[in-house]
Formats: C-alpha cells, sequence, structure tokens
C-alpha cells in the first residue's frame, strides 16, 4: 500500500527539489531541506483541510523551510569591499542566495523613484543613516523623515513588482525572484 507521502514524493519530489536548488544553489543543502519538507508533509498531512490546495500547501512548507535554513546560517559579519563600492542593497542577514543577484537590479530600478524618496533611501539604505541623519540632512523632522523613508520603500518595491515576479515567505521576506517579467532594463 502506498502512503500520500509516498504518493507526494513521486508527484513533487523533483519539482520540489528543483524549486529548492535554485533558491539556495547547493545540492547537499537542498537535499537536507528537501528531507525536512517531506518529513513536514509527512507529519502534517492530516492537516490539509482542502486537497484541492495540495500544491500551494506544499510550496508554502517549501518556502518555510528555505527561510529556516537561511535563518540558521550565521549571518555575515561584513559585506565585501566591491559590494560597498557598488552601492548595493543587500540584506544584513542572508534570506536567501537568489536575493544578492536581486540585489544587483535595485540600483538601476532606484533611478526610478522620484527625487526625495531616492535620496532619503540612499541615505538610509545604502549608505547607513539613521532617519535621525536622514532627518538632519534633509532637513525634515523626524517623524517627516521616517514617512519619506517609508514612502521610498513603497515606491522601490512597486517599481521592482512591475520588473520581477517575487516569491514570499509567510511573514513577507523575499525567498525566491524571477527577473524581468517585461523589458525593463534592470536585471
Amino acid at each position: 500500500m502506498i502512503s500520500q507521502t509516498e504518493t507526494i514524493w513521486n508527484e513533487f519530489g523533483q519539482q520540489l527539489r528543483a524549486f529548492i536548488l535554485r533558491r539556495v544553489g547547493d545540492k547537499d543543502a537542498a537535499a537536507d531541506i528537501l528531507q525536512d519538507v517531506f518529513l513536514k508533509i509527512h507529519t502534517h498531512i492530516a492537516t490539509l483541510r482542502n486537497s484541492e490546495r495540495l500544491r500551494a500547501w506544499l510550496y508554502q512548507i517549501t518556502r518555510n523551510a528555505i527561510h529556516d535554513y537561511y535563518r540558521r546560517q550565521k549571518p555575515q559579519d561584513e559585506f565585501s569591499e566591491e559590494l560597498m563600492a557598488e552601492e548595493l542593497i543587500v540584506p544584513a542577514t542572508p534570506e536567501t542566495a537568489a536575493l544578492t543577484e536581486l540585489a544587483q537590479c535595485v540600483r538601476p530600478l532606484l533611478q526610478q523613484v522620484p527625487e526625495p524618496y531616492r535620496e532619503a533611501l540612499v541615505m538610509s539604505e545604502l549608505q547607513g543613516l539613521t532617519q535621525q541623519e536622514v532627518a538632519q540632512r534633509q532637513k525634515l523632522s523626524l517623524s517627516g523623515a521616517k514617512s519619506r523613508v517609508q514612502r521610498g520603500r513603497e515606491k522601490l518595491k512597486k517599481v521592482l513588482l512591475d520588473c520581477c515576479a517575487l516569491d514570499f515567505d509567510h511573514r513577507g521576506g523575499v525567498v525566491g525572484y524571477d527577473a524581468c517579467q517585461h523589458d525593463c532594463g534592470a536585471c
């Protein structure tokens, strides 16, 4: 008798392995993550209420496992001089290997953000200034600077989403992407 887990393995195993490998770039790590995914599937299959949502459920478990993998990784203490020189937006902790690639798209897309927001983003996200320092340099109140940085992030996010298809985890963190859905010239 074939178990539900084995049936899922036969139908989705290779797809999930490829999905994980694209996001972590390491075959051994991908194999470990896939094993964790199927352990979770096996132990929680009874919680799936709607079998029509099986595929979405599997990919959500997989995205969460990838996120957990990166959360367990040791954060990088410093960015390389090359990345700092190019002023790329690089996350403080590596959420996914794909984020480093995606960061190369961000700088050209940042040019599409209107000026006062772009300048606030460059100061806070690329130069590492506090929002208080951004407020002082832009001659704004602290709440005005916070608002400008937040709006700049929203505008950059819209530009990025118009260009690339992003995969998010359950907390809204980026776990993968497919670059250039149209010819934006950034990626």
